[in-house]
């Protein structure tokens, strides 16, 4: 009884020591926090809930971040609760200073998907990360991604003509279409794989598990708890849940780029659409070397295969819908645009878009450029400086900071944008965009660590778009308002609901 006594009293004390060694810990990096971030201005916080208790995802606390760059233009102190804080920034200048070198990204927030991503490019850091994207750069060459033009359209043409049977029914929610039309495009870019998403009720497992981890991971940033991997994946359901969806997933990339690299390695993999051949993207993260002659490990390919998933799929989604969305607001810009699409049809003779017509829908990209800069896919990014950086106005960023871009708020910023909150297409007229900082508009980041695959969501959005508005007019159900919801992506709370009327 007495060695009972005993154990019990050293595991007390254990436990003891280390809640005060973590709160001690807390507490000191507070103060660092603190200190960093006393030259700068901001709302007055909270003692335990910070500026959280301020804010909600929803549009009023989109709206309310936005009125804090507007009034604290280089940026502010943004707490989540007593022990995290970043400098959120907004402006051009301030922008361009951190994302001109490949600071790393914080693990606060992209923490929550590490192991669902592993350390592929999103994550990595230093000369893991280098490396490996500029192995990976060439597979997003110009000449890889033009293939790929058929697929888009092969996967638009499947969407079409199950709108074609919907629209007939009322007002059709846009933005579960557009998910899977993307689903369908990366399964096939990325392994060569049809699975019929769009049309099949019965989801892929791959699919299943990816749309779910998404909504888990979601549903993890808002609780300050969840962000520790011991409570969240032993203590909740939904970490439960998140790891079962993990194994899944994992298992299935697994066995899929096993099955591949045996099929390469006896010449039997191939993949075609419309009779051409094309590259995916697993069988170019087979094949790289670098100057050494080393390849990518197992690990290292299914990190990047599950990454790209990841970038790839809800934000090029949440592009199409809004996009289309905007266009419905605003019929005007919409009818320039069917007018442009249908007499580029009109002079090929068909339907279907290649590579080289993607120039010469002008309109439609500024349209397209527009609605990200409205409505952008990802609302914002964070990293963590490693120097010091001083910002235009003499005030300066310790090293250690963590940051915060937001992107939506700099994309609504009264100090960049006149009329920020208009669509207006013509804001991205040459002459236009010429006279502005390159970093007033950065859907896909900029500099080093910007986004690998822009090239390929923003012809994946055209191909898309294009084909679409070629078959319909779109305009809001009135009944159903969307609200923008600002979470990995940015979605609509209740969805983007849109009549469709068939052109003829």
């Amino acid at each position: 009884m007495m060695l009972v006594k005993t154990a019990f009293v050293v595991i007390i004390i254990a436990i003891a020591s280390k809640i005060v060694t973590f709160f001690l810990g807390a507490l000191s990096k507070r103060r660092r926090l603190e200190k960093a971030l006393a030259n700068f201005p901001g709302e007055p916080r909270h003692w335990l809930f910070g500026h959280l208790h301020l804010m909600n995802p929803g549009k009023t606390g989109l709206d309310k971040r936005v009125q804090w760059t507007n009034k604290y233009k280089y940026g502010y102190p943004y707490w989540l609760g007593p022990f995290h804080a970043y400098f959120e920034c907004g402006h051009p200048e301030t922008v361009k200073e951190i994302l001109s070198t490949a600071e790393p990204k914080d693990d606060l927030i992209y923490g929550t998907v590490r192991l669902w991503l592993g350390d592929g490019l999103l994550l990595s850091t230093g000369a893991k990360w280098a490396r490996n994207r500029k192995l990976l750069t060439p597979g997003f060459h110009f000449e890889i991604l033009k293939p790929y033009a058929k697929i888009f359209n092969e996967c638009s043409k499947v969407l079409v003509n199950k709108l074609s049977h919907l629209c007939e029914r009322g007002s059709v929610e846009i933005t579960h279409h557009a998910s899977l039309v993307t689903l369908d495009s990366l399964m096939k870019c990325i392994f060569g794989l049809d699975i019929h998403c769009q049309t099949e009720s019965k989801m892929d497992p791959y699919i299943n598990s990816v749309s779910e981890l998404s909504v888990l991971v979601i549903k993890r940033m808002y609780n300050v708890l969840h962000y520790n991997d011991f409570i969240y994946y032993n203590l909740t359901s939904d970490g439960r849940q998140s790891r079962r969806a993990l194994e899944s997933l994992h298992a299935y990339s697994n066995a899929v780029i096993r099955k591949r690299k045996s099929l390469l390695g006896t010449n039997q993999a191939t993949n075609q659409v419309e009779g051409r051949k094309y590259v995916n993207f697993l069988d170019i993260l087979l094949s790289v070397k670098d100057e050494y002659g080393q390849g990518l490990t197992h690990q290292e390919i299914k990190d990047e295969v599950d990454t790209f998933m990841f970038e790839g799929h809800d934000t090029t989604a949440s592009g199409i819908a809004w996009c289309l969305y905007n266009l419905a607001r605003n019929p005007e810009h919409q009818k320039v645009c069917q007018e442009e699409i249908d007499e580029l049809f009109s002079r090929k003779g068909c339907t279907d878009l290649e590579w080289n017509d993607l120039a010469n829908l002008t309109y439609l990209t500024m349209c397209i450029k527009e609605s990200l800069r409205l409505t952008p896919a990802v609302p914002l990014i964070t990293r963590i400086t490693t120097r010091q950086i001083q910002l235009p106005d003499g005030r300066t960023l310790e090293k250690g900071l963590p940051i915060r871009i937001n992107i939506y708020n700099l994309h609504h910023s009264s100090h960049v944008w006149d009329n920020p909150e208009v669509y207006d297409p013509s804001r991205f007229l040459p002459e236009k965009v010429n006279k502005r900082s390159p970093h007033a508009f950065i859907p896909f980041s900029a500099g080093p660590r910007n986004c690998i695959g822009q090239n390929f969501a923003m012809s994946e959005l055209k191909i898309v778009v294009a084909l679409l508005l070629h078959h319909f007019e779109f305009s809001v159900d009135g009944s159903k308002p969307a609200e923008p919801m600002s979470e990995i992506v940015l979605r609509a709370k209740h969805g983007l609901h849109l009549f469709l009327k068939k052109r003829q």
